[in-house]
């Protein structure tokens, strides 16, 4: 298992992440149907009072116990993901749905160390579901552990994905699904990518493919796939990471038979193409 420092408290640094996504997650909860702010960072994309607030409170508990650690938030100055030890924090994935009241979101939570993630958390506070992950400890859904779908063929599985913010990109995702269809089961779009890769790491969908991704909406679903048994790549085939173009989460028969599928499409050529 991997050296993963302890806070000044003693609390290990899964518990001390999963205490901050607690706490996110009673804010969250608390706010789902009151006024908030909202102002436009792009097309479909949207930040929120809220977010700003969680991002706040969890920065303040991680700060706390690891002074010596960098913080990245999505609404946050920056710093890099993968140099030196990092916390890493989505506070409100899925904002568009909050906003709209749709209680599908979650705070993501994952430290790294040079780029390799150590600790993740995605809490979904509207289920209270907990997913997490330590590096070399395994992965656990509210204290059980997950493993990925042992479904071994796209016509008997329930894919996901989600659009992106990169118009074409979002294009060529859904002329996968349009290539694939109807050799699959069916297909979910849920608007949390964050949720999208934990669903897969747990088996609850068999495969998840998303264009590309920042660090703070992949950081827990990289380590809980991987401890969940399965395979996470970007859209080459190489082993995702923090800054990956683009991933595909599942077990490695499915992601290979993916992966031959989707060979020549669009959506597997890299992001500097398509601009």
């Amino acid at each position: 298992m991997a050296d993963i420092p302890v806070g000044t408290s003693g609390r290990s640094a899964a518990q001390v992440a999963r205490a901050a996504a607690l706490k996110a997650g009673e804010i969250l909860m608390d706010r789902l149907h009151k006024v908030k702010e909202v102002s436009f960072k792009g097309r479909g994309n949207i930040v929120t009072d809220v977010d700003m607030e969680v991002e706040r409170e969890i920065f303040a508990i991680l700060g706390a116990e690891f002074p010596e650690a960098a913080l990245l938030g999505e609404e946050s100055a920056r710093v890099r993901a993968d140099e030196g030890l990092v916390w890493i924090v989505d506070p409100l994935d899925g904002t568009r749905n909050y906003a709209s009241g749709i209680p599908i979101f979650s705070t993501v939570v994952g430290l790294a160390l040079d780029g390799e993630v150590l600790v993740g958390v995605n809490y979904d506070p509207a289920r209270k579901d907990m997913f997490a992950a330590e590096k070399g400890a395994g992965a656990f859904l509210n204290g059980e552990r997950i493993h990925v779908s042992d479904t071994d063929a796209i016509e008997d599985g329930i894919l996901g994905m989600d659009m992106s913010y990169n118009n074409e990109g979002a294009a060529n995702g859904l002329d996968v699904v349009r290539e694939i269809w109807p050799d699959m089961q069916t297909v979910r779009i849920i608007g949390s990518a964050a949720m999208g890769i934990s669903y897969a790491a747990a088996g609850l969908t068999d495969l998840y493919f998303h264009h590309q991704l920042e660090p703070w909406d992949q950081v827990a679903g990289l380590l809980l796939v991987e401890e969940a048994g399965g395979v996470i790549t970007d859209r080459t085939g190489k082993r995702a990471g923090l800054y990956s173009d683009g991933l595909v989460a599942s077990n490695v028969g499915l992601h290979t038979e993916f992966m031959r599928r989707t060979d020549g499409m669009a959506w597997r050529r890299p992001t500097h193409e398509l601009v």
